[in-house]
């Protein structure tokens, strides 16, 4: 049999660019959160238009991630992704100088947009860059950890930023970026897309959308007002009805926006779920830890985002530990491993108190992401590797959505249990004394506590924060017991269900898969004499 084509210098640089836009989709989550204040004093949004300058992008980034995915297998994937990041830095100068709540609601809509063709487009081109599977693998590690470190540095870019600049100035650092992928795109990046396109299907576009966004919303609100309204039941309920109604079109059709039977394949349907539950684990207990490191702690919130970066590079390290454990060790073992390792990151966040100290915060996270790293990015492997390449643009979508969905699940659930259990602490330790409302308030949320300690008289405000900050720390450790649950578990399936799958099987499936046809190899760089593909 041919062996398969390394991948050269070109490829690796081409890897670099890729990793760009994945930095900034990412970060454009989490580099607003500083800038909210600024924002209000500027442009005086109401309470509405304030929820929907931060939750816009993420609802149409997540429901536009499978219709993007599919376009790019049709249209083109470098050429979606062009297209992409040109919208993506106009309409970022364009919120950077919004001059009203409306103008900054329509640019972060459109951002949105554009990073829905930025995310997939970047995966599934590395899909068809990197032939080799243990290339491959060490590729979607980085860009992983690209992924995941946009999280992370947002907020500590945004917090610098804005000591010295502006609250545009947080949009405008996408420019550069967006300029040089659209300068060293064409030079270093193929073109790939299906040769035998079917024709685009807007009905299952629009259904994909009206069952992404509600479901999202809703999880959202649950999240938000920590309890099950039935606002945010019937948005899930219909989510799941425009969902239903897609996964039915898309089995009667001859040329599916999405091949279902691809979840047939227990390497694509598993590593689904471990994306799912990594995110679930990983972002649900990002918003815990953060309050806990400003409010119980004490820290700034650039100094606790700075405490970030040891945890960023955890993660980092372990996904390309990963990628080259999964040489000599089947993946699916790698994976529950990885799995057990954040079970146990879980179980040392559940012995956290209220004087333990920033140290063994950020050691217990750090186990834990460096268990997650390896998981995640072998599991995006896995699904990359079990879809055709003329489909890897809605293979790379449905595994950024199924991220979207745990990220959005994680949040509701995990700050559900942690102030479900704060309400039930505070209302037994709160010091008699306060006044019925100053009571109420603190009983809400931490961040009321503080604010009630602040004004009430010292001898009734110290026991008061202590008392808050023991129940809040509580809840921590009750929601990272049911987090080393869930993974756990989540490390059991991943070795019975995968065990029997080899790193040179996926070699072989994706070699066989790759014929001229199905790679979807054009044309379009004959100027350079290079074929492409």
């Amino acid at each position: 049999m041919t062996p398969t084509a390394k991948a050269g210098r070109r490829e690796w640089l081409g890897l670099a660019v890729l990793v760009l836009p994945c930095l900034l989709v990412s970060m454009d989550m989490s580099v607003l959160f500083f800038g909210l204040p600024f924002i209000s004093a500027e442009l005086a949004p109401t309470s509405s238009q304030l929820l929907w300058i931060v939750d816009i992008y993420g609802f149409l980034l997540g429901g536009l991630l499978i219709t993007m995915g599919s376009l790019g297998d049709r249209i083109g994937r470098r050429r979606l992704l062009l297209i992409g990041a040109t919208a993506f830095g106009a309409a970022s100068v364009a919120a950077a100088f919004s001059s009203s709540a409306e103008l900054l609601i329509a640019a972060r809509a459109v951002l949105g947009v554009a990073g829905a063709t930025l995310a997939p487009s970047t995966l599934s081109l590395i899909r068809n860059m990197f032939h080799d599977s243990a290339q491959r693998t060490l590729a979607i590690s980085v860009w992983t950890s690209g992924f995941a470190g946009g999280a992370v540095l947002g907020p500590i870019v945004g917090g610098m930023l804005l000591e010295h600049f502006w609250w545009g100035s947080v949009f405008l650092i996408n420019v550069p970026a967006m300029a040089l992928l659209l300068v060293l795109g064409p030079l270093l990046l193929p073109e790939f897309r299906n040769p035998d396109p079917d024709r685009f299907d807007l009905i299952s576009a629009v259904l994909s959308l009206a069952a992404v966004l509600p479901i999202i919303n809703g999880v959202k609100r649950i999240a938000e007002d920590v309890a099950i309204g039935w606002p945010a039941v019937l948005s899930i309920v219909a989510g799941l009805t425009m969902g239903a109604l897609f996964v039915r079109r898309q089995r009667r059709r001859p040329d599916p926006m999405i091949d279902v039977k691809l979840f047939r394949k227990r390497s694509f349907s598993v590593s689904i779920t471990v994306g799912v539950l990594s995110t679930f684990a990983m972002l649900g207990f990002a918003l815990l830890s953060s309050q806990y490191m400003q409010l119980v702690l004490g820290l700034g919130p650039l100094e606790a985002a700075l405490w970030n970066l040891p945890t960023f590079l955890a993660m980092m390290v372990s996904t390309t530990l990963g990628a080259l454990l999964s040489r000599v060790v089947r993946p699916g073992y790698v994976v529950g491993a990885g799995l057990a390792l954040t079970a146990t990151g879980f179980v040392m966040l559940s012995r956290l108190e209220t004087g333990t100290g920033i140290g063994y915060l950020v050691v217990s996270v750090s186990v834990m992401l460096f268990g997650m790293g390896a998981g995640m990015a072998l599991a995006t492997d896995l699904v990359m590797a079990s879809a055709p390449p003329g489909r890897a643009g809605a293979a790379s979508a449905m595994a950024e959505t199924g991220g979207e969905f745990g990220g959005a699940l994680g949040m509701a659930i995990f700050g559900s249990i942690g102030i479900a259990v704060y309400r039930a602490d505070i209302a037994g330790t709160a010091p008699a004394g306060l006044p019925p409302e100053a009571l109420d308030a603190a009983g809400e949320t931490l961040g009321g506590a503080v604010a009630v300690a602040g004004r009430v008289p010292p001898e009734l405000g110290a026991p008061l924060l202590a008392s808050a900050r023991e129940a809040f720390t509580s809840g921590i450790g009750v929601t990272a017991v049911a987090g080393a649950v869930i993974l756990a578990t989540a490390s059991v399936l991943a070795v019975v269900m995968l065990r029997g799958i080899r790193s040179s099987d996926v070699a072989e499936a994706t070699r066989a898969a790759e014929t001229p046809e199905q790679a979807g190899a054009t044309a379009d760089e004959g100027k350079r004499g290079t074929p492409v593909g």
